[in-house]
């Protein structure tokens, strides 16, 4: 079934839309509840504005992500790792993680130089 250039409200229910193509697609102010977006790929799409809540996101990998003014609470971030990122303002616990990173470094340079 192909779906081009529409403009109106759809419900869909108990559907199986698994390998669909969505190009060009609004979808703002969209609610999705219990949906299965396993194994999905997402490019150049805006989610500002939204919220998750009870989302399995375990081994994703996200890339290129504009993510100022974020909030994650109540999260199992076992193993996350995060990399080549601009951490300015972030706070884990109400600390700022640039400071825990320069102290970190401090120590590791401390320890170098007693060692030598």
């Amino acid at each position: 079934m192909k779906i081009r250039k529409e403009k109106h409200q759809m419900d869909v229910v108990e559907s199986d839309l698994s390998a669909s193509s969505l190009l060009d697609v609004s979808l703002a102010g969209c609610a999705f509840e219990n949906v299965n977006l396993s194994g999905g790929s997402y490019k150049d799409v805006n989610m500002s504005g939204g919220s998750f809540q009870n989302v399995n996101m375990s081994g994703w990998v996200l890339n290129d992500l504009n993510l100022a003014g974020l909030k994650i609470e109540n999260a199992n971030l076992a193993g996350a790792q995060i990399s080549d990122c601009n951490l300015h303002g972030m706070t884990i616990d109400g600390i700022e993680v640039t400071a825990l990173l320069d102290a970190y470094q401090a120590k590791e340079e401390c320890r170098e130089d007693s060692s030598q």
